[in-house]
């Protein structure tokens, strides 16, 4: 509400200042944000005893006088006068509303705050005349319930409401005697009567107003007796204020719901506009954010890997087919004390909203590759030779084509993680053990703008960073910088059976008198066939079953694909797989120095060397299983996709023998290592590998 209906011309009132509250998707408190902690109360909504005694203390002829008291006025003059101090003023409630309001405008700006609380003649004339015009447009009660909502209490508490709440624990309607007494007398000097810090001063100042309470008959003897009998009766909260406040991993959240406020058009026209309505507050903010799976995830990267480790992990969660978010958790807590390895880096999302530069997804993208090329035409049955190491071939790009400066070196091709891996492999069982050179095939096959623009498709328009796309065909091994929710999102599209949607992170907003706010819509579309997206379903369904991923069942045993990656030197590895209505993402790594992750103890274990499976994997499968317990098994929809054919001896029998080295036995899922391998160019061909 507004702290008024009408003003003078020249008397520009800013809206106050309250504070926003965000929620997660059962209505619990996520945090509580604001410039200045206040909520606008109605005079119905707060107790008549504390308006009462603020009357009485601060102005007890309010209600007899106009914009100045002239009793009052010849009362301090003559007081002053005997003391040869100025001890007492005359300013009335409307005049301290009007300074108020002049401070409230001045905002954080400390310059403007001293210019608006000068005691000048020309101030103190300018702050009457509009007092004035105000007793000639508002009523007294309206002028006392503008004041009691602007007015400062101290320790960030401006308004009744927000004051009785830091006290007292209480709203402003039930407020006792003794306790409105208490606020009351606090307005004149916030840091002399601060009852937490001087409790002696801020009962004595109580009494006081209880006396003055009891001279304007408010009240009885016997109630003054009674009241000033009570202690102060302090429940202190301590100011809670903005997302480092946040419940347990839900900082991030917080933070990211804070940047769509700030960015999205439909909350202003500009930048200025959206800073304004999350400055001024007074939202709450109803959002998708699932405490059941924030917690599952949360303990999952928590547990796995500790705060300590050199490596840090985040996770996503969305539901396909309608791209909310349902968890959002890392294992780095937010906040600013480096040297309890606290961050405000989002490593869930991009640069743009709160995140870091984002990490290579390595093997994570090859999906990404065949969606494109079964858009394209080329059958699920779809074989290459997928030699153990191939030149970097010509690819054509959507600004050109692609030409491989360092043909006939060895930086100048792309190898398979094993001297196994030797083709001739089909779709399912290359993606199965993620064999490098099979995706390079593809890719030179169907063009690298097929993979660019599937990419844009599926959510991924850019690098993390917000720079676009590289053309290369290390691409399609997973070379460019993304964020967990990026990856979620995909892959979500799969679930959903071709149908994208944006991530959708806020449900509601409302104001605190209950008027709804425009929020960004959600926005789905289908992508691609669903035959295309069956066809990826099954095939990251053999990752699970047959591949890189076999070991990583849910608890409850239900039907899950999945798809694993590392990136070079093993300085990321990732783990995204679905249900059919949960997406889970993560990322595990070290964002800053990019520790390589061998020879390493995470989470009180040690590992030799990191792969998607056995890093980032556990996370999730512990995560998952959790999170779905309390939810339906609803499986995707899969295709059939032929077996291809049997190898005979250690070489598949195919109509195309492979080229490339000769084959040297047949690739076991459970032993040979997929390569999830992604370079940061195509001249840096140090293997990865994943299991």
């Amino acid at each position: 509400m507004r702290p008024h209906s009408s003003a003078p011309d020249d008397f520009k009132t800013p809206p106050l200042t309250q504070a926003t509250q965000i929620f997660d998707a059962k209505g619990g408190l996520i945090a509580k944000v604001y410039e200045r902690d206040r909520t606008v109360l109605t005079a119905e909504q707060m107790s008549p005893l504390v308006r009462k005694a603020q009357v009485d203390i601060e102005d007890a002829r309010f209600y007899e006088h106009g914009a100045v008291d002239l009793k009052g006025v010849l009362r301090a003059i003559t007081k002053n006068a005997e003391s040869g101090t100025a001890v007492q003023g005359a300013s009335t409630l409307t005049q301290q509303y009007v300074k108020n309001v002049n401070v409230e405008k001045a905002g954080d700006d400390l310059d403007a705050v001293r210019e608006a609380q000068r005691k000048t003649l020309g101030r103190k004339i300018q702050e009457l005349r509009y007092a004035i015009k105000l007793e000639e447009d508002l009523s007294k009660e309206q002028i006392l319930t503008n004041y009691l909502n602007i007015t400062f209490y101290g320790h960030q508490a401006y308004g009744i409401q927000a004051a009785s709440q830091r006290y007292f624990s209480k709203d402003a309607k039930d407020l006792t005697v003794p306790e409105a007494a208490t606020l009351a007398g606090l307005v004149q000097n916030p840091t002399q009567y601060d009852p937490k810090l001087h409790p002696v001063a801020a009962q004595k100042r109580r009494d006081t107003v209880i006396d003055k309470m009891v001279e304007n008959k408010h009240l009885t003897a016997d109630q003054a007796k009674e009241a000033k009998a009570a202690p102060l009766g302090l429940r202190y909260r301590e100011p809670q204020n903005g997302c480092i406040t946040a419940q347990a991993g839900m900082g991030f959240f917080c933070d990211y719901v804070r940047h769509i406020v700030r960015q999205d058009p439909v909350f202003g026209k500009n930048s200025a506009e959206r800073k304004q309505l999350w400055n001024t507050g007074g939202l709450n903010i109803y959002t998708t954010l699932d405490p059941d799976k924030q917690a599952a995830a949360q303990n999952a990267v928590s547990t796995k890997v500790f705060v300590t480790d050199p490596v840090s992990a985040a996770m996503t969660m969305v539901e396909p087919g309608s791209g909310r978010i349902l968890a959002m958790a890392q294992t780095r807590p937010y906040g600013l004390a480096k040297e309890k390895n606290e961050t405000v880096v989002n490593y869930n999302v991009d640069l743009a909203m709160g995140g870091g530069l984002g990490f290579q997804p390595g093997s994570n993208f090859k999906p990404v590759v065949a969606a494109a090329a079964l858009e394209a035409g080329l059958p699920p049955t779809q074989r290459y030779d997928a030699p153990n190491r191939l030149e970097w071939p010509t690819v054509s790009t959507c600004h050109g084509t692609w030409k491989n400066l360092k043909k006939g070196t060895k930086e100048g091709s792309v190898p398979n993680e094993s001297a196994r891996e030797v083709g001739p492999y089909e779709l399912k069982e290359a993606m199965a053990l993620s064999v490098n050179t099979y995706f390079v095939q593809m890719e030179q096959e169907i063009g690298l703008c097929a993979v660019e623009q599937m990419a844009g498709k599926l959510g991924i328009t850019g690098k993390a960073s917000g720079d676009p796309l590289e053309e290369s065909p290390s691409l399609g091994l997973g070379t460019q910088e993304v964020s967990p929710l990026t990856m979620a999102n995909a892959y979500a599209t799969f679930a959903a059976r071709g149908t994208h949607c944006a991530p959708l992170a806020i449900s509601r907003i409302t104001t605190v008198d209950g008027k709804d706010v425009q929020v960004p819509a959600p926005h789905c579309e289908s992508v691609m066939s669903e035959h295309t997206a069956d066809v990826i379903n099954s095939v990251l369904l053999g990752v699970t079953e047959k591949g890189t991923a076999k070991n990583l069942n849910l608890d409850d045993g239900r039907q899950i694909a999945a798809k694993t990656g590392t990136s070079d030197e093993k300085k990321s590895a990732w783990f995204t797989g679905y249900t059919g209505n949960l997406v889970g993402s993560v990322w595990l790594g070290s964002p800053g120095t990019k520790v390589p992750m061998r020879n390493i103890t995470i989470g009180g274990e040690h590992q030799d060397e990191v792969f998607g499976a056995t890093g980032p994997g556990p996370i999730w499968q512990k995560a998952m299983s959790d999170a779905v317990r309390t939810v339906p098994d609803q499986q995707f929809t899969t295709t059939y996709i032929p077996d291809p054919p049997k190898r005979d001896g250690n070489c598949a029998t195919a109509s195309t023998p492979p080229t490339g080295p000769t084959c040297t036995g047949t690739p076991n899922p459970g032993k040979t290592r997929g390569n999830e391998k992604g370079r940061s160019s195509p001249s840096d061909p140090s293997p990865g590998g994943d299991q």
